[in-house]
């Protein structure tokens, strides 16, 4: 154990996060080759390959999957208790950061940080990126994105979850709809209406379970890639849409809409915040981490 030192524990835990030797090497600010070299050392003291080389990067063996949690648990301790020597000044800092959103997180959240940030770090620049689901965990470790926000529950050991809030849906329809009047709208009235839905790994599946739990799945007659689109397809129409409270309450504010409350059970979205895990963050990802969190969790207060 005495040759045993800390930055062979800080490079095992981000192979396992990153499953690149480059990424690694880039967050540790060394070389590959001295990655590789700490990775020889790490194979003889556990007598185990720990990562396999692969054409989708390197996967971990049983022998590394046993030891991430107890390594990463240490890691992320002795991060937490130096954690208060890291600098980062947000009012005199010039740096860039990376975010992947889905078009719901760009229509109904990005303007919130646009808002928030002049005034705590002016020097700050966002770049954003599509939300792709699939592959936005292998970006995020291999250090091409610095976070994202998403829906869908990914309960990878690589990513860090952070809850922002839980969102419940509304009803929209056209503003001068001729059958759907008012701020409500029954089940029977619901039925004898044609829906649009939104479809796709990024999109929400509450609202079409909901549709077909209660039968109304045949009432679909488009669906679509992405919310953003929604208002137009509703406002000139008689088409009826299921959307997100915050995004719904965008669109209403900005085209000919009325939102309805439903009569229908859906399943709230648990809209959370993913990025690298603490001790895998520069002090700039840290603030940024906490600054998202601290505008983006007011969402529903």
């Amino acid at each position: 154990m005495q040759q045993f030192d800390l930055n062979l524990v800080r490079t095992f835990v981000l192979l396992y996060e990153t499953r690149s030797v480059t990424a690694t090497a880039e967050s540790m600010h060394l070389t590959q080759p001295t990655i590789s070299y700490s990775l020889q050392k790490l194979r003889r003291r556990f007598g185990d390959e720990l990562f396999r080389r692969t054409k989708n990067g390197l996967m971990p063996t049983t022998t590394a999957r046993e030891l991430y949690e107890p390594l990463h648990a240490a890691l992320t301790g002795i991060e937490a208790a130096v954690s208060g020597s890291r600098q980062f000044d947000p009012a005199t800092a010039h740096t860039a950061f990376t975010l992947c959103l889905s078009d719901l997180g760009e229509v109904s959240l990005l303007p919130r940080l646009m808002a928030a940030l002049p005034e705590r770090a002016p020097g700050v620049t966002l770049t954003v990126r599509p939300l792709d689901v699939v592959n936005v965990v292998d970006q995020l470790g291999r250090g091409e994105i610095d976070a994202f926000i998403a829906t869908p529950l990914l309960s990878s050991q690589r990513v860090a979850r952070v809850p922002l809030f839980t969102e419940g849906y509304l009803g929209m329809v056209a503003e001068d709809h001729p059958r759907l009047r008012g701020g409500r709208v029954t089940r029977i009235a619901l039925a004898a209406e044609r829906h649009v839905t939104v479809f796709g790994p990024a999109g929400q599946e509450g609202p079409r379970k909901a549709l077909e739990a209660y039968g109304l799945l045949d009432r679909v007659v488009l669906e679509v890639t992405r919310f953003a689109t929604l208002p137009y397809l509703v406002q000139q129409g008689e088409l009826v849409a299921i959307v997100p409270r915050n995004v719904a309450l965008v669109f209403a504010a900005e085209h000919r809409v009325r939102l309805l409350e439903l009569p229908l059970d859906i399943e709230s979205a648990q809209v959370a915040l993913y990025a690298r895990h603490g001790h895998a963050r520069s002090p700039a990802q840290h603030w940024l981490v906490g600054f998202m969190h601290e505008v983006l969790a007011e969402v529903t207060e």
